[in-house]
């Protein structure tokens, strides 16, 4: 009952939040960068509740009960990114962007085949990344309210295309801001009864079963080192790709504030991410592996993102399951109307407007980015229905594998590549994203769990190593080759 007075509480105050915001302008600005009015703390706090998602409160803490300190990974992987981020494009993004990653591309390469990748590219790589929020979020509100998945998910895609078509970013950052105040409270009152329970650090890891410790060891993820170099790589790189996380620099006034909030959105992310590691994991292993929460076969009940959902059940009862549950529901509606604005803006500002060789008025743009929004929302309860067994930490590593071999590689290039042609960004592009969404289809992930087939075509499942050196390659081959036509 708690849990679910959590969740109302949870969807009536954001949907308050979309209706002030919906109250403050409908123009064009307001819907896609929120007037460029947010403070540098304000976007550094919005920009930590679009980054830690269902993936960090359930998909990574799921993947620590099975794969305990090789998922290290997952934890020092973001901090790298956002470290990259600041250093690379944070100040010359909010220079020279106005509303899409398409601005930040088309300003010196005038080309409008550029922006049209810019637009499909975002689609993809937010599709790829809300299908793991539209699979965390529909297993929470299954579980909790003992619903079908099917309608739980459509809650949730319901919901995704009211804050963005109602409220646009104004109403998607402060969602944001809220929940990861939330979300930062919460994390750090269960680390603290995590540790009160076990008596201190030193009681916790003694505590941890015999039949788990092996998870201390290196090695619990099976990563041969080509994986596990591959998988890192996506991670950090394909960060600094994330559309959703790029465009939240075009909410600020000025560079030093773009500055200022990956400085912000860092220190938030590396603390929450030092607690699940190096308390919340292990007392997943320490609490629940004897508590009636893992079945014959040594998974999770629920699966294995149910895991910080049964800690939170051991350690507090119902109580306690309905606060985390809440605001990990609320962690995952932050996230997805994030990557809905960051779709509807692409869809609407890059690819309409392409399609229309911008004849299209601000009113029929603004229309084409609210119909996106709840075109969007179907089709991610689609494919959601069809993974709602995939881990979604793993589901989100897929979104990073394409970001980090299609928006990075062009980004950089752009940015700090003078001899880059329009024709070489957009072939280096257009090669990073057939590559990257090929080999995870043939990959065992899709080709083997997915389709059945017996044996993958590519044997691993995370492809950013094999793909980013070839988009920059092709960037540049290209590029020299066209080098005399276009200038």
């Amino acid at each position: 009952m708690i849990g679910i007075i959590c969740f109302v509480v949870t969807v009536v105050v954001t949907l308050l939040i979309t209706a002030w915001a919906g109250r403050q302008g409908q123009k064009k600005a307001q819907l896609y960068n929120a007037g460029g009015n947010i403070t540098g703390f304000q976007n550094g706090l919005a920009i930590s509740g679009d980054f830690m998602s269902a993936t960090t409160v359930l998909g990574i803490t799921g993947l620590f009960f099975s794969g305990g300190w090789d998922t290290i990974i997952f934890y020092l992987a973001p901090i790298a990114g956002l470290a990259l981020m600041l250093l690379l494009v944070a100040a010359p993004l909010r220079r020279l962007g106005v509303y899409t990653l398409g601005d930040v591309l088309t300003h010196r390469l005038q080309s409008p085949g550029l922006r049209l990748f810019s637009g499909i590219t975002t689609l993809v790589i937010s599709l790829f990344y809300l299908l793991a929020q539209m699979v965390g979020a529909g297993t929470l509100i299954a579980a909790l309210f003992r619903m079908p998945f099917v309608l739980a998910v459509s809650i949730v895609g319901a919901l995704m295309a009211i804050y963005v078509a109602v409220g646009g970013m104004l109403a998607a950052t402060w969602v944001q801001i809220v929940k990861a105040a939330l979300l930062v409270c919460t994390v750090i009152a269960l680390a603290v009864i995590c540790l009160l329970q076990a008596h201190g650090i030193d009681g916790l890891y003694a505590s941890i079963a015999p039949a788990t410790q092996h998870l201390l060891q290196p090695g619990g993820m099976k990563f041969d080192p080509l994986s596990a170099i591959s998988l890192g790589l996506g991670m950090v790189v394909g960060l600094v790709g994330l559309p959703h996380l790029l465009i939240r620099f075009f909410t600020v006034p000025d560079e030093r504030a773009a500055q200022q909030s990956v400085v912000v959105s860092s220190t938030i992310v590396g603390l929450v991410n030092i607690l699940l590691f190096l308390i919340i994991g292990p007392s997943v292993l320490a609490f629940v592996t004897g508590a009636g929460h893992v079945g014959a076969d040594g998974r999770l009940v629920g699966g294995s993102n149910m895991a910080i959902l049964h800690l939170a059940s051991v350690l507090g009862g119902d109580s306690l399951y309905g606060l985390v549950s809440a605001v990990a529901f609320s962690t995952i509606l932050a996230v997805v109307a994030g990557l809905t604005i960051a779709s509807a803006s692409a869809a609407a500002h890059d690819v309409w407007r392409t399609l229309r060789a911008r004849k299209s008025s601000d009113i029929e743009e603004l229309w084409v980015f609210r119909l996106s929004a709840v075109a969007l929302a179907a089709v991610a309860i689609a494919l959601a229905v069809v993974f709602q067994h995939e881990n979604i930490a793993f589901l989100s590593a897929l979104a990073f594998a394409v970001a980090a071999s299609t928006n990075f590689p062009v980004l950089i290039l752009v940015l700090y590549w003078r001899g880059l042609t329009a024709a070489g960004a957009f072939s280096g592009g257009f090669v990073g994203l057939l590559m990257s969404v090929g080999l995870i289809i043939v990959g065992p992930q899709v080709w083997v769990a997915i389709l059945h087939h017996e044996k993958p075509i590519f044997p691993y499942e995370y492809p950013a190593l094999f793909v980013v050196p070839v988009t920059f390659i092709v960037c540049w081959l290209v590029s020299r080759l066209t080098a005399k036509s276009e200038h």
